[in-house]
């Protein structure tokens, strides 16, 4: 009589070569496929109108900015050279899809242009309430109602 063969595992491995589970796919019928995540980006103020605009490119339907001050010492600022202290706090909700290469693209601003520099980090969303308001942040209205 034959044996049948023991199959290889499916799952994959993570960097550490343990097995993990699959990630769960969404409930049949659910309405939030796509994963938000709040993106928080500090920049000088002269250039805040700029990477608004930047980060509204890709997809962004809510975002708001706040004026914002450093907090070191004058003379570490001059000897860094960033005299100007006064920056922008910027918040935007972002698609988790499209966060890499927004990210990307970000670096490279803070990289190449002038007085361009900045900073930015993402924090995701856990829950939502309200699957209109989900809709609209991630710009999937088809996905509530079937309209668009």
């Amino acid at each position: 009589m034959l044996k049948k063969k023991k199959k290889d595992s499916i799952l994959p491995k993570d960097p550490i070569g343990s097995e993990t589970a699959p990630a769960a796919a969404p409930a049949q019928g659910s309405s939030a496929p796509i994963k938000l995540e709040l993106l928080i980006t500090i920049v000088e103020k002269k250039k805040a109108e700029f990477y608004l605009d930047l980060i509204q490119s890709f997809d962004v339907n809510f975002q708001f900015s706040e004026p914002a001050h450093g907090t070191a010492k004058a003379d570490i600022l001059d000897y860094l050279g960033l005299a100007d202290s006064d920056k922008t706090v910027i918040f935007s909700v972002v698609r988790s899809d499209r966060l890499d290469e927004l990210m990307y693209t970000l670096d490279m601003k803070f990289r190449t242009i002038r007085d361009g520099k900045g900073v930015s980090v993402s924090v995701p969303f856990s829950s939502m309430i309200g699957t209109s308001v989900y809709a609209f942040l991630c710009n999937a209205v088809e996905t509530v109602g079937g309209v668009k």
